[in-house]
């Protein structure tokens, strides 16, 4: 045996991968490529004429507008945001996580409820703006209610695929080591479920975000879905793509620190993480 191995290419048998240690600055600030390759295209385009500019602003005067923002109401559109993405966010993944675990571990409840949930997650999120404003009024309930809706069903389709696709080897062994249902959920289950459970709370998230703009746009007098209709309304597309602007921000740093957590939580895997350029 020891002699099989020792014959492995060097590549294979290494512990630790030979990018593990290097700095992942190179890989961010190739990140940065793609966007600013954006931004200089378009601020040639319109300044040479080939785009309108009341279409499509310069980067350059979106930039002033955005400067513009934060010295007035923008914290105040982005706060309120926040908090409603916030909370609408915590109740529909809390919700999801709990029918999820029901759901994967009991194929009884699955047969009452899967039926219902496939048939409530094809409805778009725009049908239930009137109907949530006829039941909650125009106040924080509605819009709260409609983002909960968005993060729920992600993270609830996620999370039973992430159960039902543990490997059943490893109940047979707990069950084996006579591990109750308690010790057996936290010591196998979970660990095993948790990188499905993590990619549906960043979908959910993501979709959160979307469904922010959707209960923004009705009924609302503050948050950056209210600035992206304000800025349609007074014809100013320079607000509406600094509020798109914004949003995107906001998206990628709350996707950043959920990715982060991940990372924390799974840092006892031992997972293929792509090859670099001089691998």
């Amino acid at each position: 045996m020891t002699s099989k191995i020792k014959s492995l290419p060097v590549d294979l048998t290494r512990a630790t991968p030979p990018t593990a240690n290097r700095s992942a600055w190179p890989r961010r600030l190739k990140g940065l490529a793609l966007p600013v390759l954006i931004i200089v295209l378009l601020e040639v385009i319109v300044r040479i004429g080939w785009l309108p500019s009341y279409q499509m602003p310069a980067p350059s005067e979106i930039a002033v507008t955005l400067a513009d923002l934060a010295e007035g109401a923008l914290w105040k559109h982005i706060s309120a945001s926040v908090l409603r993405v916030g909370l609408g966010f915590a109740i529909g993944a809390s919700l999801a996580l709990v029918f999820a675990a029901w759901v994967g571990l009991s194929r009884e409840a699955e047969a009452y409820l899967e039926p219902t949930f496939a048939g409530l997650r094809s409805i778009p999120s725009l049908a239930w703006v009137p109907l949530l404003l006829l039941w909650l009024g125009i106040d924080e309930t509605s819009k709260i209610v409609l983002i909960a809706i968005g993060a729920f069903f992600p993270v609830y389709l996620n999370g039973v695929a992430a159960i039902r696709d543990i490997d059943r080897k490893l109940v047979e062994v707990g069950q084996m080591y006579g591990f109750n249902r308690r010790r057996l959920v936290r010591r196998i289950l979970l660990p095993a479920a948790l990188p499905g459970l993590f990619t549906g709370l960043r979908s959910g998230l993501s979709l959160a975000w979307m469904f922010l703009v959707a209960a923004e746009l009705i009924a609302a007098t503050k948050g950056l879905g209210y600035l992206l209709s304000d800025g349609r309304e007074t014809s100013r597309p320079d607000i509406v793509l600094a509020a798109i602007i914004v949003l995107a921000l906001l998206g990628k740093i709350s996707d950043g620190l959920l990715a982060a957590l991940e990372k924390h939580c799974l840092a006892w895997r031992d997972t293929f993480n792509g090859q670099g350029t001089g691998d």
